[in-house]
């Protein structure tokens, strides 16, 4: 119902049918962001054109931070939008089809009668008819294909532009907001398994950036990610943590299990031979201190983190280059 409030408003409004555009607009009928609707109500009162910047600008600044839950709700919308007015459009297309063959059938019924004019003229009127309704049949039909295979490429867009709202750019994990996310679902239906949490921190990450320039500290940073997405199960969820923090949530997944993934990518890293790309100068050791611990039947979002964080505490100050668990 939102999604059909808001369409008439970008039509108004001169808005094209973007995916970013259509979240702004969601956004506003649904009157959750007082901010956005402000800013929105700004815009049109002063005549200014919604135009790229000016959306990209609405959405980093009143939507970015909002639950990428809307791109989904928009996306289900979108779907039944289109069921809805395939349906619609369908039916009518039948009824149209079916009057064309009604028409045909009297025409022929007429056309054996021929001796007035009067039912010659009423048969080429029917005739006419009937070539008009098939050739309104035949349009409808191909705007039907068209706007199907346009929501098809909207629905595409919108799955993108979820992407990009939980991915890290440098990385390509998941950014900060997909981790909460994933770990709340987690926390909140634990199911009866065993869930672990893994928190990683390089070690001496400062002295890479000082010593090399952030350039090779991007690289390695990067190079890290790749371990993790190399060495993890595909239910696993990775995610970019902090600057060169990461962390690694594992549903159904045992103690030991996650212990021995963990001491994988320790070990992995520490044997790389990272070196710059324009000397070939060595870039040295690079290890990674790791915390692990498993979620407990009375654990928050806060305590389950904060026990991972313990663990990792307890690597760095046990000399680094570990794995801890508690």
């Amino acid at each position: 119902e939102l999604l059909r409030q808001s369409i008439p408003l970008m039509m108004k409004n001169n808005i094209s049918t973007h995916p970013i555009n259509y979240a702004i607009w969601y956004e506003y009928v649904a009157g959750n962001n007082g901010q956005l609707n402000k800013a929105v109500d700004q815009l049109v009162k002063n005549n200014q054109s919604f135009d790229e910047n000016t959306s990209l600008h609405l959405y980093k600044t009143h939507i970015c931070n909002a639950s990428v839950d809307t791109f989904e709700e928009i996306n289900t919308n979108l779907q039944k939008l289109l069921d809805t007015t395939t349906n619609s459009v369908q039916n009518t297309s039948n009824k149209v089809s079916d009057a064309g063959e009604n028409f045909k059938a009297r025409s022929t019924q007429l056309a054996q009668i021929q001796n007035t004019d009067d039912m010659k003229f009423i048969l080429s009127s029917i005739l006419t008819e009937t070539k008009q309704l098939t050739e309104i049949t035949h349009t409808l039909k191909t705007q039907l294909d068209d706007a199907h295979d346009e929501m098809d490429q909207l629905r595409l867009e919108l799955s993108k532009v979820k992407v990009m709202a939980t991915t890290d750019v440098l990385t390509g994990l998941l950014n900060r907001r997909a981790f909460d996310t994933e770990l709340i679902n987690l926390i909140e239906n634990p199911a009866k398994a065993t869930h672990c949490l893994l928190i990683l921190d390089l070690d001496h990450f400062k002295k890479v950036n000082d010593s090399f320039g952030h350039l090779v500290g991007d690289k390695v940073i990067r190079y890290t990610a790749g371990l993790l997405k190399k060495h993890t199960a595909e239910h696993h969820h990775t995610a970019r943590y902090g600057g060169e923090e990461m962390a690694i949530i594992m549903p159904n997944t045992e103690l030991n299990h996650a212990l021995e993934i963990a001491e994988t990518i320790r070990t992995s890293l520490s044997k790389s031979q990272l070196k710059q790309k324009n000397n070939g100068q060595s870039i040295g050791i690079i290890s990674v201190s790791i915390g692990v611990t498993t979620l407990k039947a009375d654990d928050d979002f806060d305590s389950f983190i904060a026990r991972a964080d313990e663990a990792l505490y307890d690597a760095k100050e046990s000399g680094r280059n570990r794995v801890i668990h508690r």
